[in-house]
């Protein structure tokens, strides 16, 4: 079983380290994160159960699988820090939206002096916040140096919250635009869904209820049954019906080109950071 290291231990990393904890892909002490703030070395040992690495350092030294759990802004200091202790055969997970591969091993190439010039073993991936309750989604691509055996010790790991699908590099950033970030614009709908049932007078948390499950619901239905939207949509909209109404007034006032134009939006920020 391989040993996971996590530098950075945020929600997004909290999140994917219960996954992997709650899957068995690996036992606590197996799985080894740094943090920078002492509340969250204390979230680390008392609230995950794993081990906490001194620096960032230690838990490259620890880790087969090493996880950059931070901030885009921080990757830079973080890959020249640790580039001295990086391993041949150790496999580095990255879940920074913008930060290509090529970009990641040129930075770890200007931390390290050794001859010839190492080959690093590089995935890189976008995954979302339902990866806090095991739902997430997750976009991997890889470089040249990462072998068929190696990506199968990695999609496991992936998988442990959620689902994962290998994509080219030059779409990572879509997925960034599609998963991501999608969560916010599914809460921002959820909420304006509830808003207008308190508007008619139903309770705010009963609101929210039936529009989450509602919202659940649909999504299960595209993935189980395997129908485009389109119909699925159409299955609802009888003829003349209160659902053709609130459809037209969707289309009106333009929700499909509104999340269109934020997913371009999004696409394009990830691309220039």
């Amino acid at each position: 079983m391989s040993k996971i290291g996590f530098i950075g231990c945020g929600n997004m990393g909290s999140a994917m380290i219960r996954g992997i904890l709650r899957g068995n892909v690996a036992a606590p002490q197996d799985v080894c994160a740094s943090a920078v703030s002492e509340k969250t070395k204390k979230k680390i040992t008392e609230d995950l159960g794993i081990k906490c690495a001194e620096s960032n350092c230690a838990v490259t030294e620890f880790a087969d699988i090493l996880f950059l759990a931070v901030k885009p802004q921080y990757y830079e200091k973080v890959l020249t820090e640790i580039a001295p202790v990086i391993r041949p055969e150790q496999i580095i997970v990255t879940i920074a939206p913008g930060k290509t591969l090529r970009w990641i091993e040129e930075t770890l190439l200007e931390g390290q002096s050794a001859e010839p010039e190492p080959a690093f073993k590089i995935v890189r991936t976008m995954p979302n916040t339902p990866a806090m309750v095991g739902e997430g989604m997750t976009g991997v691509c890889f470089n040249q140096n990462v072998t068929e055996e190696e990506l199968k010790k990695v999609m496991p790991v992936l998988e442990s919250f959620g689902k994962a699908e290998i994509v080219p590099e030059k779409l990572l950033d879509v997925v960034t635009a599609v998963a991501g970030s999608s969560p916010a614009y599914v809460f921002m709908m959820i909420e304006a869904m509830a808003d207008g049932a308190v508007a008619d007078g139903m309770p705010r948390a009963q609101a929210i209820r039936f529009a989450a499950q509602a919202v659940r619901g649909s999504a299960e239905m595209v993935l189980s049954l395997g129908k485009h939207p389109a119909e699925l949509k159409d299955m609802v909209c009888s003829p003349g019906g209160t659902t053709m109404e609130a459809v037209r007034v969707l289309e009106a006032r333009g929700l499909r080109s509104a999340l269109i134009e934020a997913e371009k939006a999004c696409v394009a920020k990830s691309r220039g950071m």
